[in-house]
């Protein structure tokens, strides 16, 4: 049945638009039209009145760990961790080793709701839980389709936990991409192929790596040079960049994510933009991790947002990229962190097909419904403005996934209480098998 969303405010990020008064027709998960008066078109549709809310494109977040969404507060013992890989070391490495099914399950549901609530559409996550490893993907995709978020997922493939770790990480990868497949073309999460990051990949498994993109027909998702240890590392061992040994591995294409990048160098971002593939800027979880600011970040010619396991709040995480990149002597405005944030669409389309990102028809209905009080004009010009220093995760009244409510009037369509009951139980048990 055809939906008409009416009198709605029509944002856009890139270009950037806004447009009041406007009526939204969808069907079949997708826009067909857009306008004004459009009920005289459809005289039978469902109309659903926007009373002049703000509606946007839903917004992406490009890489996330939902394995983390249990470790907020956490009273664990963690030893003091003055570097970044004894954090790794003391804190996620032990955590993602304590993850069982029941753990997964409780971070997973969460997670998924907590980036619903703040209006994000779609999360692309990278998991890892080196104890339980085959049936995972299956675990986080069951719940994102119990909340109705689109998704990507992989498993962080690495060598630090045996042979038998690894293999069953290039395995648990394959076999979730195989099974989407066997899905209609309507899906809602698709598969990447996951590592660790290049310090913990040696070349048998980049090479089984290889493999599974030639297979599977995906993209590698992979940290690399999040921390000046990566590129040291690989130097000393492989007497390469980072980036470049994955290249000569033939792992860079246009569907390649490659997360943090804070400490590639010119000639690398020069082999990524080559090769098509996207960088995924995570500034709150590296200003957290300390572990630098990316100072050729203007250099990236395919740049999305991620938050690296701190929640799924992309108005936040727009608001900290902006305003760390200035503190870092940048020049770019609010306007060019709303491509980067826009970008995640791209992915969305190299990935599912299609087109996502915009209000217009033959793009999928993935849309955020926000009732924002402007104090002062809301303009084509200065919507990014209003974003960075103003409008919130606090003002998403209403959350679309392929032109179903799943989100709306700031509750969710089913209970859940219980689902945050069960996950601080899980938490509990989380933090003391650490």
């Amino acid at each position: 049945m055809i939906k008409i969303l009416t009198n709605a405010t029509l944002v856009q990020l890139d270009p950037a638009q806004v447009e009041t008064g406007i009526d939204i027709a969808l069907e079949h998960g997708q826009v067909i039209k857009t306008g004004r008066a459009l009920t005289t078109f459809y005289p039978d549709a469902a109309i659903i009145s926007m009373d002049g809310k703000l509606v946007m494109p839903g917004m992406v977040c490009a890489h996330n760990h939902f394995y983390s969404a249990l470790a907020r507060g956490i009273t664990a013992d963690i030893a003091p961790s003055p570097d970044f890989l004894s954090i790794l070391k003391n804190l996620w490495w032990r955590l993602d080793k304590a993850i069982d099914r029941e753990v997964l399950q409780a971070s997973a549901i969460v997670g998924a709701l907590e980036a619903v609530r703040a209006g994000t559409t779609t999360v692309i996550d990278h998991h890892a839980s080196p104890n339980f490893i085959r049936g995972s993907l299956g675990v986080i995709r069951e719940a994102f389709e119990k909340v109705g978020l689109r998704g990507i997922l992989c498993y962080e493939t690495t060598d630090r936990n045996a042979e038998a770790g690894m293999t069953d990480g290039i395995a648990e990868n394959t076999e979730f991409a195989r099974q989407i497949d066997r899905n209609d073309d309507n899906r809602l999460v698709e598969a990447a192929i996951g590592g660790h990051a290049p310090f913990t990949l040696n070349d048998t498994a980049l090479a089984m790596l290889k493999k599974a993109i030639e297979e599977t027909g995906r993209g590698i998702h992979v940290h690399v040079s999040e921390d000046g240890h990566d590129a040291a590392f690989s130097r000393q061992h492989y007497g390469e960049d980072p980036l470049a040994r994955l290249h000569r591995f033939g792992l860079l294409n246009e569907k390649a994510l490659i997360v943090h990048g804070v400490h590639l160098t010119g000639k690398e971002i020069d082999l990524l933009n080559e090769n098509d593939g996207f960088l995924i800027h995570n500034p709150r979880s590296n200003m957290n991790n300390h572990v630098g600011y990316m100072e050729n970040i203007q250099q990236v010619k395919n740049l999305a947002m991620g938050t690296d396991g701190i929640g799924g709040d992309m108005f936040e995480e727009f608001k900290f990229s902006y305003f760390k990149h200035r503190d870092a002597g940048g020049d770019w405005w609010p306007d060019s962190i709303a491509k980067m944030l826009q970008n995640g669409n791209r992915i969305l389309e190299r990935y599912f097909g299609g087109d996502f990102g915009a209000i217009q028809p033959g793009c999928r209905a993935d849309l955020t419904i926000l009732d924002y009080y402007a104090p002062t004009p809301l303009t084509a010009e200065n919507v990014a403005g209003h974003i960075a220093f103003g409008m919130g995760s606090r003002d998403v009244n209403s959350v679309m996934v392929n032109g179903k409510f799943i989100y709306r009037n700031r509750e969710f369509p089913f209970e859940i209480d219980s689902l945050y009951a069960t996950a601080r139980k899980a938490a509990e048990k989380l933090w003391k098998t650490m």
